[in-house]
């Protein structure tokens, strides 16, 4: 009913065989993999992992090794920043964006997930103009490839150089309603982590329901709000201040209610365990047992 994975980015330091390969060892079933371009990194934790390279796309040799190992890939990955301020960086992006849909459809993976992107300094309103500017053409490949587009919810404010809005535009149910209002094609939808809904005070829950027929793909990520640092800094600081990504069980999202929303509305598909847990960031080993920590709590409900 469900498939168990998780995402590729937290083995970075390792190829797309030994993703596989340790995904089958550990009972999982699939994996969303990391399509960075190996050219342009990304400096930020957890970005700039190269696990298929879409620009030197060795099709048989992916679909020989997901064959040999029985993994399918869930969804490839990208998550850049589309509408950044810079205009030379945000079309690169773009058009690796586009490249990663391509490369999903040779590959019969059926989602592209990413980030709508956002320029932090400007309102909402003027990023929504910027959405509708850059994001239907990016749509219009992904319809003609036939590739969902999973956006993840994470609002991307976490350092100071995100600061005042964040780089990622898709962070609350009102604005995902504008998002779908200004591009109404089913393709577009969300990679869902009720992570990101927690250090917003909302209800990580309620949108399972409310958009049942966008659940693209999910995302199993927790976080802890530390309710004395949030009682001295407030909201208003920088996020990281008063919360922390933990691992699935070790944090504050409802995990019963959450699989109970999943199951309700006849979800089908990949659930794919997000490791972000500096707890278990001092060794290969560590980020190891973290993937599989996450995995014996989850058991329970796939």
């Amino acid at each position: 009913m469900l498939d168990l994975g998780f995402v590729s980015a937290i083995l970075g330091d390792f190829d797309l065989e030994y993703v596989l390969k340790f995904a089958a060892e550990h009972r999982f079933k699939c994996v969303e993999v990391m399509c960075w371009p190996t050219d342009h990194s990304d400096n930020r934790r957890y970005a700039g992992v190269t696990h298929i390279d879409v620009d030197h796309l060795d099709v048989a040799r992916i679909q020989e090794l997901t064959r040999q190992y029985g993994i399918y890939i869930s969804g490839l990955g990208y998550y850049p920043n589309p509408l950044d301020p810079d205009a030379e960086k945000a079309e690169f992006y773009r058009e690796h964006l586009k490249k990663v849909i391509r490369a999903a459809s040779k590959l019969s993976v059926p989602v592209v997930n990413t980030f709508i992107g956002r320029t932090p300094s400007l309102s909402m309103t003027e990023n929504l103009k910027l959405y509708a500017e850059h994001w239907p053409a990016l749509i219009k490949v992904a319809e003609e490839e036939n590739v969902k587009v999973g956006i993840e919810n994470c609002p991307m404010w976490f350092t100071n150089d995100e600061w005042p809005g964040g780089k990622n535009l898709a962070t609350t149910p009102a604005v995902w309603d504008r998002m779908f209002e200004i591009i109404p094609s089913p393709i577009l939808g969300l990679n869902y982590d009720p992570s990101h809904l927690i250090f917003q005070m909302m209800d990580e829950v309620r949108p399972i329901y409310d958009y049942k027929d966008r659940l693209h793909h999910i995302h199993l990520k927790d976080v802890k709000v530390y309710r004395d640092k949030l009682n001295r800094v407030g909201i208003m600081a920088n996020p990281l201040e008063y919360h922390s990504p933990k691992l699935p069980g070790l944090g504050d999202v409802r995990w019963r209610d959450f699989f109970a929303a999943l199951t309700d509305v006849r979800y089908r598909g990949p659930v794919c365990i997000e490791v972000e847990d500096k707890a278990f960031e001092g060794s290969p080993e560590d980020v190891q047992t973290a993937i599989l920590t996450a995995r014996n709590y989850l058991n329970q409900f796939v």
